[in-house]
């Protein structure tokens, strides 16, 4: 699929590739650990590896099973990555003398839970941008102004597709009764792929939407959007680049409650704030459905399933940014914040095109 980006600058043409040295990851833990309880928790930094191949090799260096190491997600695998794990601490003496080219423990300390998938309030990024000429830098310093005042669309990144892009294909097979798969593992990825497909475009499709609004008239837009023109004109009021549609479902940001879209000018001003968010919908079971204009849309991309569907941050904010562009070497160095399950190759991808 080709994604809709809200920034209106042609692409830039310069050198980016995630590696050890030019893509940095450190996870930020949802809590204080307490130093005491029977959990080992290690801090780690790995290099080249994903975090099941890291799982994989403590789990075999102390003799336990790697689902009885605890992580709060997954770290990509071209990059130098810093996060949390926890074991139980009965492996404390062994890991003490653990040596591996690509792992090493930073830090240790104890906690009285195992660390769950998610718990982590989100991660921080150091990104090296290369062959950035003068006229770059200050397209993407511009770029980067919007999205710091403005924030960012949550699309899911390549790495949620797989190494070709095509787990989508599979999962949508799976999801339609056309393929059997029996690993659960990657029956799982792949059905999750499917929905994450079908939120990406429903994601593209409304900032397409929202980039009409601001572009053509109330008349010239009404039958091509199935809207009236009314309402048009009150979705042109809005300042924002994402339009807020009647009947769509924010969330508060970036932790609280989800709820329908009533008073939508009231709403509007809390998501300029960034009090609040619109979600986007992955399908499923058991999950709640946009209502009214946000529903026409919502609709086309609402495929039935027996998987648990959910809803997600349709906009982000990034946060602590910074840059440094270093001119004898043409670089261009961003240090940037994303809360959980966001990606930072996202941002890169909006700020060149």
């Amino acid at each position: 699929m080709k994604k809709q980006y809200y920034l209106n600058h042609s692409k830039i043409d310069i050198y980016f590739k995630q590696s050890v040295s030019d893509f940095v990851v450190t996870e930020i833990p949802l809590y204080e650990f307490s130093n005491s309880g029977e959990h080992l928790i290690l801090k780690i930094r790995k290099k080249d590896l994903t975090t099941w191949d890291m799982l994989n090799d403590i789990s075999a260096f102390v003799g336990c099973r790697s689902r009885d190491i605890g992580y709060a997600g997954l770290k990509d695998k071209n990059a130098m990555t810093i996060q949390y794990i926890s074991i139980h601490r009965k492996y404390e003496e062994k890991l003490s003398i653990f040596t591996h080219d690509k792992i090493k423990i930073l830090d240790t300390t104890y906690h009285n839970n195992k660390i769950k998938m998610g718990h982590l309030k989100g991660n921080k990024f150091f990104i090296r941008l290369k062959r950035v000429q003068n006229i770059h830098k200050i397209k993407i310093e511009s770029a980067l102004e919007q999205i710091s005042n403005s924030g960012m669309a949550n699309y899911f990144g390549f790495q949620r597709f797989g190494i070709n892009g095509d787990n989508y294909l599979k999962g949508k097979e799976i999801v339609e009764g056309k393929l059997k798969e029996k690993n659960k593992k990657l029956k799982q990825i792949y059905i999750n792929a499917y929905q994450s497909y079908l939120f990406n475009n429903w994601l593209s499709k409304r900032i397409e939407i929202s980039k009409l609004i601001d572009s053509f008239s109330s008349k010239e837009l009404s039958a091509k959007l199935n809207l009236s023109v009314d309402t048009i004109d009150r979705l042109k009021k809005q300042t924002h680049p994402f339009k807020i549609l009647q009947g769509d479902i924010m969330h508060h940001y970036p932790y609280g409650k989800i709820f329908y879209v009533t008073k939508l000018e009231e709403e509007v001003e809390k998501f300029l704030q960034r009090d609040r968010v619109p979600t986007g919908l992955l399908c499923g079971k058991k999950v709640k459905l946009a209502i009214e204009d946000a529903l026409e849309i919502e609709q086309d991309y609402n495929a039935p399933m027996n998987e648990h569907g959910a809803r997600r941050f349709a906009w982000i904010f990034p946060t602590d940014i910074s840059s440094n562009f270093k001119e004898e070497k043409n670089w261009f160095e961003l240090n940037f914040t994303l809360p959980k399950g966001s990606y930072a190759t996202e941002l890169i991808a909006e700020l060149i095109h």
